[in-house]
């Protein structure tokens, strides 16, 4: 028996009223799956996420049919994260793979990404269809530019070197996986394995993906499971900031500040203008009162950009402290994550 073959695949399928598909996707997951068994053994945990339809009553007749599958259920709708979370706590593969039920990427990612896991000894590897070689099918317009913008946005933020961020459909070292303290419940779950993978200095790697709703499209409106768009581009943006949260307070702090400078400029032509006209009508000129006067006539200008200076400051104040809160988050999580493993091990040899 080969190294590759004593090895066990996990794939997890967090779902939400999805009992349209659920039966017809399940069984093409294990099926492929079972092509597998000559080099990996696998099993499939299905946790229902508090359906309001026979997803639950679906999910437990097909547990009861499949040895190798198990169906866990949450009483109430936590989110697509916390599914994930719970799945993921309850795995004993060595690889972990994280899919969607809808099967917008096919069954054949779970082989493709687990051979690459293993192959570049990798921690992670996403599924990317936005990398060259990837592709994207009867997707909806809108739907596909938010996730095509929503993907840059945070490849900007994170600066990983990957093309997809928010992507579900991708595998991680089991044991790697479990151990990461994770918080989030919605999809903000898959930048922050993401972002904490990279604190650790996990390899990441990316393989091309095959992105096609035609399967989805085929049930209509049997499938009541849908994306929560607004909430889905607020978890994009605050995603962004725990990446890069410097860039929220710097950018708009520079650009004030520039702001500021014109003002600044401006609130001087003023003055030394109205000292001017003080003096060629033979007055006294003092400071305060030249200042009174150039307030009197233009007093949105001092204004404006009093106000646009402090902004900027604040900002910019602001940013610098949110990076060194960054940098602090980011040793300590480390070097604790480090400190666990370590005594986990001494334990478990201890154990042994």
């Amino acid at each position: 028996m080969t190294i590759a073959s004593q090895s066990m695949i996990s794939v997890v399928l967090p779902v939400y009223n999805e009992a349209a598909l659920l039966r017809k996707h399940v069984e093409e997951i294990c099926a492929h799956l079972q092509t597998l068994e000559d080099r990996y053994e696998w099993e499939v945990i299905v946790v229902n996420d508090g359906s309001a339809d026979d997803t639950p009553e679906i999910a437990d007749q097909l547990a009861s049919e499949y040895s190798k599958l198990i169906a866990i259920h949450h009483p109430t709708n936590f989110g697509v994260g916390q599914a994930l979370r719970f799945g993921i706590a309850n795995t004993s593969g060595d690889y972990v793979v994280t899919m969607d039920v809808d099967l917008s990427y096919d069954v054949f990612h779970i082989e493709e990404l687990v051979d690459s896991l293993r192959d570049r000894h990798a921690k992670l590897v996403l599924a990317s269809p936005y990398m060259q070689g990837g592709t994207i099918r009867n997707v909806p317009f809108t739907r596909k530019v938010l996730s095509v913008l929503g993907n840059k946005f945070l490849a900007f933020f994170s600066q990983a070197e990957c093309s997809t961020v928010t992507c579900m459909v991708r595998a991680f070292d089991g044991p790697f996986i479990r151990s990461l303290d994770l918080r989030s419940v919605g999809m903000d779950l898959m930048p922050e394995t993401l972002y904490k993978s990279m604190i650790l200095r996990a390899k990441i790697e990316e393989i091309p993906g095959r992105l096609d709703w035609a399967k989805q499209l085929e049930f209509g409106k049997n499938r009541t499971s849908s994306m929560r768009i607004l909430s889905h581009i607020l978890s994009t943006v605050l995603s962004g900031f725990v990446f890069r949260p410097m860039h929220f307070f710097i950018l708009p702090g520079t650009v004030l500040g520039l702001f500021a400078m014109y003002s600044t400029y401006w609130m001087f032509s003023h003055y030394f203008e109205a000292i001017y006209t003080t003096r060629s009508l033979g007055a006294a000129a003092s400071g305060k009162a030249a200042l009174a006067i150039a307030f009197n006539a233009n007093p949105h200008t001092y204004i404006v950009g009093l106000t646009n200076i402090i902004l900027s400051v604040q900002l910019l104040s602001l940013g610098v402290s949110s990076l060194q809160n960054k940098r602090n988050f980011e040793d300590l999580y480390h070097l604790s994550s480090t400190k666990f493993h370590a005594l986990k091990k001494g334990r478990d040899s201890c154990g042994s």
